[in-house]
């Protein structure tokens, strides 16, 4: 584009809107693309406008709205949608519930081009309906199309971002503890976990009691994979004392652990494992007196059927302490569970 005169622009497009204020007023007194005409002169003249921008032909260069355009093309996503360029950016909103994925070593590598910026949720961030999930945009008003290209040639064959939705689980809970299997104290994770299984598309098939009893622990486990779980969550039984016992039932059921404590608070002993198919979860005491712990973090990427792995966990070490708000938990609005 070139700054002329407005006096030499007549007869020639707009490369931008331009904005006007007034009592009662503020907007667009002239749209980008706008032919201007001799009487335009003075209304830009009133507006102090002295100059303005129109193009210049094979100049290579691209319009922010354009290459806004281009930026979302290559980045499409499923149960989510762009909006039109707006003030020169799109944004990404989500069209269903799920977890949003970012693929951040590619989306480093974008916003290293120069003029392009992508701003976006963090990487496993639960969203709803509706939510923002990204802004897209270039800085200036213009910028040479070869850096749009570029973004192109780094997106081609891979995802930048990701909404995946929740699947339908079966879920089956085991809760163990002689104390509340002889009825010494009540029961207070199966509503807990039931509430937590409202927010996902859950059916809890079986809720079991278990003593302090390895072979008791492993049968109810059995038996509700034999009634199609493909969820175990395990409660009771989850520290390093030599008489817990649900990790070693774990085990014995056949199930590869992937980790048992992971670096994050509340929640450090929390258990991790599969069997082939199933997801397991052993899930530490903290789940029941506070709002939201490691639970509350994995359960996302649980039922996207999306398989955690050991790095997945570690990486939990960075946010993975919960700041214990005050005045009401604001998760997933902050600083814990990002991994």
């Amino acid at each position: 584009m070139k700054k002329i005169k407005v006096e030499d622009a007549v007869g020639l497009p707009l490369c931008h809107d331009i904005t006007a204020m007034r009592t009662g007023f503020k907007g667009a007194e002239f749209k980008r693309g706008h032919i201007v005409t001799e009487e335009d002169i003075p209304r830009l003249l009133n507006i102090g406008k002295r100059t303005v921008f129109v193009w210049e032909e094979s100049a290579g260069e691209i319009h922010e709205e354009d290459a806004a355009r281009r930026l979302s093309a290559m980045a499409p996503v499923e149960l989510a949608h762009y909006t039109a360029p707006s003030e020169g950016k799109v944004l990404l909103l989500a069209d269903g519930r799920g977890m949003f994925r970012v693929d951040t070593a590619l989306l480093h590598e974008l916003n290293s081009i120069g003029d392009v910026t992508i701003t976006t949720l963090p990487d496993h961030y639960p969203v709803e309906p509706g939510a923002r999930l990204a802004s897209m945009r270039i800085v200036p008003l213009v910028t040479k199309e070869e850096q749009i290209i570029r973004a192109e040639e780094l997106c081609a064959g891979k995802k930048l971002l990701d909404l995946r939705p929740y699947r339908p689980m079966k879920v089956g809970v085991v809760i163990t503890g002689s104390e509340v299997y002889n009825g010494r104290i009540k029961d207070m994770f199966e509503p807990v976990v039931r509430a937590k299984m409202t927010k996902y598309p859950a059916q809890i098939i079986s809720v079991s009691i278990c003593d302090d009893s390895l072979e008791m622990i492993v049968s109810a486990a059995r038996a509700q994979l034999e009634q199609g779980a493909n969820l175990l969550i395990f409660t009771g039984g989850m520290s390093v004392d030599p008489d817990d016992l649900t990790p070693s039932a774990v085990r014995a059921l056949g199930a590869e652990v992937i980790t048992h404590g992971l670096p994050s608070q509340p929640g450090n002993m929390t258990l991790v494992a599969y069997l082939d198919n199933v997801a397991v979860l052993g899930v530490p005491g903290a789940a029941i007196s506070l709002p939201t712990t490691v639970f509350d973090v994995l359960l996302p990427q649980i039922f996207t059927g999306d398989r955690l792995t050991k790095q997945d966990l570690i990486s939990l070490g960075d946010g993975g302490l919960c700041q214990m708000c005050k005045g009401g938990c604001h998760y997933p609005n902050c600083t814990f569970g990002r991994y």
